[in-house]
């Protein structure tokens, strides 16, 4: 990896945890948490557009494009916040949530699902009306959550019960749980939708599993940092970004069935993680550089392999 950029964000040198890339305007959305504020980063220009205040312990962040909406997980006040991307106004309050963290949008069904980590549950917000729908039990505590536009399904990730549900956004309801052997405490996921692959990082035992979306299988599991956090996946050059707490970043090579480790290299507080699938540019925004918060900007070593 070659740094390109190390942008100063705004804000204390303190926590930050999701980030969002929307393809369609270019700007990536940044929790920072233990500042509770949302940074609106263009990235054409390599710019803070904007600054919003009062997302109290804000974790989760996901932009559904189609509707011109972020959804952001106000931990601190147990709420789901809706912000309309244009004008960046709160539209709606949606809650209560015990422990909002992960978010994902299903456009279909015009909803939001939200790990609700403390709460064993995954949360369902209408989107039309910004209201809390129903609670789905996971039988233990939520990871991430996401959305398979392939299958238009909502995976969530179960900590403790080391499994990946698998939810019908149309009913609410889980239709599998598919084994995650070889995974303690799984919560970041990313998916290569193209090939039917997700990856599930495993908190408690540095851990990485491959699992293939259409048998419901393990296909393999790879050693990565301590306490892997948060996922990112470059479809394009088919390479795999895992962030972990411990300041470690791990990179593997998708082949498909399997990963090739490229290599791995340290930032301070690098646990989260957000690429651009255009450019290729890969985001890290550290909390604290000489007393600073940042948004490092990185670019990948391309091979001849990853063109393929």
């Amino acid at each position: 990896m070659k740094k390109i950029a190390d942008v100063p964000m705004p804000g204390p040198a303190v926590r930050f945890d999701y980030q969002t890339f929307d393809p369609s305007s270019g700007r990536l959305y940044i929790a920072h948490m233990n500042a509770d504020q949302l940074v609106v980063f263009d990235t054409s220009k390599r710019q803070v557009v904007a600054n919003l205040d009062g997302f109290k312990r804000v974790h989760g962040v996901t932009v559904a494009p189609e509707i011109h909406r972020l959804y952001a997980s106000v931990t601190g006040n147990h709420q789901v916040t809706a912000v309309d991307t244009e004008s960046l106004k709160t539209l709606g309050i949606a809650g209560p949530i015990t422990y909002p963290d992960g978010l994902a949008y299903a456009p279909k069904q015009n909803k939001v699902f939200v790990s609700d980590e403390h709460g064993g549950v995954d949360a369902v917000i209408d989107a039309r009306s910004n209201k809390l729908i129903t609670n789905i039990p996971l039988g233990g505590g939520a990871g991430n959550t996401v959305y398979d536009s392939v299958s238009g399904h909502v995976l969530v990730s179960v900590h403790g019960m080391n499994l990946l549900a698998v939810i019908d956004p149309a009913t609410n309801q889980i239709i599998s749980r598919i084994p995650l052997a070889g995974i303690k405490n799984p919560h970041g996921i990313a998916l290569d939708t193209r090939d039917r692959i997700a990856f599930i990082a495993g908190e408690e035992n540095h851990s990485l599993a491959m699992v293939d979306l259409q048998t419901m299988k393990v296909l393999s599991t790879y050693q990565v940092g301590e306490d892997p956090d948060v996922l990112a996946y470059d479809p394009g050059l088919k390479r795999l970004y895992v962030s972990a707490e411990s300041g470690t970043v791990t990179i593997f090579q998708n082949n498909r069935k399997s990963l090739t480790l490229l290599g791995s290299f340290e930032m301070p507080h690098a646990h989260t993680v957000s690429v651009d699938p255009k450019t290729h540019l890969v985001y890290f925004p550290l909390e604290n550089v000489d007393g600073h918060p940042l948004l490092r900007i990185m670019q990948p070593v391309v091979t001849t392999q990853s063109k393929q």
